[in-house]
């Protein structure tokens, strides 16, 4: 293995490193230190100055020289006009990590952050953690007593952070708690939400970019929207509102005025200047909801306040500025809309960095138990009364909530309502087999009712989906069989969330349930495929 040469890059102390005649020797001077250790050998010290330290440089090489002829000193000149402006030295050092010509596999870096002013040591500190500049951080003290040997001490710091186990966990601890904080506590289970959770909470903290949250109504997509806001304040990310506004609500002149404000008599009824949402929204978050349903206009205007945080208030001849976070959320597919001219490309764009699908409850049947346990909870804190099922009454209802019976045409906010009926409706805080009897015909009459108006799961004419002699060949059992999986297939955005809908009960029995390729095989039966049934 070859050894590495060891090079500090630095900062010159135009105070501590200085010093005159031979009483220069008796004082501790941090850059001529690092080469008085005799265990230790520097092969080279990058030394950064700016300003006019000619005199001071040649002091320096002329020292190192006698107290270590092995190492080399080049010095750099950055062009810093203010060594006080943390943007000026920043953007010089930055400048300097770019032109350098760093060898990892042959060179072991180490940045020396006791030199130079405070703005300088802490750009130091953050160029290493970025890597920028690839090493260690070096810090170096004075010798604790006066002694001849005036060299002091050195200390290594690595900022990878994952060689130090305590705080490693600490900061998986932290994220934990935030996982925890996003799905408020419910201990869920389904893994692909989990791990979904996961990542948002991890891109919630770090990236102030916008996010995308898509799903059908009543999948969560509000609710998880400020618990981000929450997250990001609990964390000082953020500083302001957190603005919400479902763009559906929104129509001519009154989507723009209310998005980005409007000046006095710009049309008919403004009466007065207004702000507008996204100036609300300044240091905050702005959750958008169904933002495919804004108009192209609104849309531009939205690009162009996200890209350069600013844009004109309607009727307005002055930019204004907000600088806000965006979500947004929407049930539709924004692709398609794009494809169809009805939403823009480059807003879509934007807004797709990070992009989200919550998956409706019944695609999400593990996580149904967990959920009633919340809701039931939170019913009990807010009135004051603890509820709680009978056994029987809970297998009952858990039975039916993850069969193929259960559509949950309004996700979560069905599995809520049923909930707060049952509670409201029990007896002395006990859920029976009574109530829930009666909340799932309920249910029934409430989804059946749904698809009357979607022309009903049963209304599905086979005679579009098979040729005349397929048809005619069909048992009524198998008729009626297939009707009902080509219904549930149009109602899901693909063969998996399908499969789980289908199979809910049998899949339990199975170690690694494979879903979408068991409705894969019954749909080859009868020569149907996928994405035929959802062809446009």
């Amino acid at each position: 293995m070859i050894k590495k040469k060891k090079v500090v890059i630095g900062f010159i102390g135009t105070q501590l490193d200085s010093g005159r005649g031979s009483g220069r020797w008796e004082k501790w001077r941090p850059t001529v230190a690092l080469t008085q250790h005799e265990d230790i050998v520097i092969d080279r010290i990058d030394l950064l100055y700016s300003g006019q330290h000619e005199p001071l440089l040649a002091q320096l090489e002329k020292d190192i020289a006698d107290t270590s002829p092995e190492t080399k000193l080049r010095s750099h000149q950055l062009e810093i006009k203010d060594p006080w402006d943390f943007e000026d030295v920043y953007g010089c050092l930055f400048d300097f990590a770019r032109s350098y010509p760093f060898d990892t596999d042959k060179e072991e870096y180490w940045v020396h952050i006791t030199t130079g002013t405070h703005v300088a040591q802490i750009c130091l500190f953050l160029m290493t953690e970025a890597s920028y500049l690839p090493g260690k951080l070096l810090q170096t003290s004075p010798p604790r007593r006066q002694t001849k040997a005036n060299f002091g001490e050195m200390t290594i710091i690595d900022l990878d952070l994952s060689r130090y186990d305590q705080i490693a966990q600490r900061f998986s601890r932290e994220q934990e708690e935030g996982v925890a904080f996003l799905k408020s506590g419910i201990a869920t289970r389904n893994a692909r939400f989990n791990t979904m959770i996961d990542e948002i909470e991890r891109v919630a903290i770090k990236s102030k970019a916008a996010i995308l949250l898509m799903g059908p109504t009543g999948a969560g997509k509000s609710f998880l929207a400020r618990r981000i806001f929450e997250l990001k304040k609990a964390r000082h990310r953020l500083e302001g509102k957190f603005v919400e506004v479902n763009c559906a609500t929104l129509r001519g002149d009154g989507a723009g005025s209310t998005l980005f404000g409007h000046i006095k008599g710009s049309f008919t009824g403004a009466m007065s200047d207004r702000p507008g949402l996204l100036r609300t929204a300044h240091k905050g978050l702005l959750f958008l909801d169904e933002i495919g349903e804004l108009g192209l206009d609104e849309q531009a205007m939205l690009l162009k306040a996200v890209e350069e945080k600013r844009f004109f208030p309607v009727g307005g001849d002055h930019e204004v500025q907000s600088d806000f976070q965006l979500v947004a959320g929407t049930n539709r597919d924004l692709g398609k809309e794009v494809a169809a001219g009805r939403f823009r490309e480059d807003l879509y764009a934007r807004i797709n960095l990070w992009s989200y699908e919550l998956p409706g409850l019944s695609g999400r049947v593990e996580d149904i138990a967990p959920n009633i346990d919340y809701l039931l909870s939170q019913y009990s804190a807010e009135n004051g009364q603890m509820v709680r099922f009978n056994k029987e009454a809970k297998d009952s209802y858990m039975e039916f909530a993850t069969s193929a019976q259960a559509v949950w045409a309004g996700n979560f906010r069905d599995l809520s309502a049923s909930v707060t009926r049952m509670a409201t409706l029990a007896d002395a805080g006990r859920i029976n087999d009574q109530n829930v009897g009666e909340e799932i015909k309920r249910l029934q009459r409430l989804w059946s009712h749904a698809h009357e108006g979607d022309g009903g799961n049963h209304e599905l004419d086979l005679h579009d989906y098979l040729d005349a002699e397929q048809v005619a060949q069909l048992d009524l059992f198998d008729a009626v069989q297939l009707q009902a999986v080509l219904a549930v297939c149009l109602r899901s955005k693909n063969m998996s969330e399908a499969g789980r809908k289908l199979f809910a009960v049998s899949r339990s029995a199975k170690a690694n349930p494979n879903d979408a390729d068991r409705l894969k095989k019954y749909l080859n039966k009868f020569g149907l495929q996928w994405d035929a049934l959802h062809r446009d």
